[in-house]
């Protein structure tokens, strides 16, 4: 029986579909991933921050937020010039990345000369053949338009987690914030990357809340990134432990299944699985990977190990 696309999820289905066993729940996901996405392959997607620091955004996790920088010790840096980013993609363009995607620590766009110097950067890296993405936190509908008129291919904008758990971890911007921002980026025809991040003090049913969320959207994000904490020490959330790894292989699963078509992308976090599990994640659905040595501020697998990692598992870059 062919999978039916939904967009009427409930969260006790999302929870069940989460807690179900661990072999049902590998089994089914697979069973969805086959039937929507091309078998072995994955997409492997650089990141760059190319303005880091001082965002007056207060989310707890990031070492980035102005609120923290006495206790995190992170810098600010200006925005970087066009003609560096574009080097910066040629790098990963030859390591083998076909997404290029740019990351910017502000809380929302401002026309004027910076915005000015992003679009150029994302008509370059469409210039060398990658898909550009980028992140600049909220943007307006005319913002959007402009950047789907330089060839924007993805815009990311996490939802983070829950509506009920969000007003836990950030103050300084609403959840419909949030959605606003990714029905811009929708109606100028960009294709959507949103995720959230596990093993902030969550629960379960917050975890599948967030899928519920992102499943009831009008059309599934194109791109669903899955990351795991990273603790910074000077951030609120520092001293949390890492989560179990098994809980990042269930929420790839639950998202290929309620997202047939959507690519998983197995982000932040990553660099504390060991290779098996990376494969698991993989086997779950995920059909992308953030690719490089570095994730915005936080670390990243080696990209020959990466490699090799592919290699083993059988699988070809998309």
């Amino acid at each position: 029986m062919a999978t039916l696309i939904r967009h009427d999820w409930t969260t006790e289905e999302a929870l069940e579909i989460l807690e179900m066993p661990l072999m049902d729940l590998l089994y089914q996901a697979q069973g969805v991933h086959r039937e929507f996405h091309e078998d072995n392959t994955v997409q492997l997607a650089s990141l760059l921050s190319i303005k880091t620091g001082a965002c007056p955004e207060d989310c707890k996790y990031c070492p980035q937020s102005a609120h923290h920088a006495k206790k995190t010790g992170m810098k600010k840096e200006p925005l970087m010039q066009v003609d560096d980013v574009l080097e910066k993609a040629k790098v990963a363009k030859d390591a083998g990345a076909t997404r290029f995607c740019m990351g910017a620590a502000w809380k929302q766009v401002r026309d004027g000369e910076e915005f000015d110097r992003v679009v150029d950067m994302v008509k370059g890296v469409c210039d060398m053949d990658m898909e550009p993405c980028v992140t600049l936190g909220m943007l307006n509908q005319e913002q959007a338009d402009r950047l789907a008129d330089a060839g924007l291919k993805a815009y990311n904008h996490n939802l983070d987690t829950s509506p009920e758990f969000y007003k836990k971890i950030i103050s300084t911007r609403t959840y419909q914030d949030r959605l606003d921002t990714l029905d811009c980026v929708r109606n100028a025809g960009i294709t959507v990357c949103s995720g959230g991040i596990i093993g902030m003090g969550e629960t379960n049913k917050d975890r599948a809340r967030m899928l519920e969320i992102l499943a009831n959207l009008e059309v599934h994000p194109e791109s669903v990134p899955i990351n795991a904490l990273v603790p910074v020490e000077g951030t609120p959330m520092g001293d949390l432990e890492k989560i179990d790894p098994m809980e990042l292989v269930r929420m790839v699963a639950t998202a290929r299944i309620m997202m047939p078509e959507t690519r998983v992308r197995l982000s932040a976090g990553r660099e504390s699985l060991n290779r098996e599990a990376q494969i698991l994640c993989l086997m779950a659905g995920a059909n992308s990977i953030f690719y490089g040595e570095k994730l915005l501020t936080t670390a990243n697998n080696d990209t020959l190990a990466d490699k090799q990692m592919i290699a083993d598992a059988g699988l070809k870059v998309a």
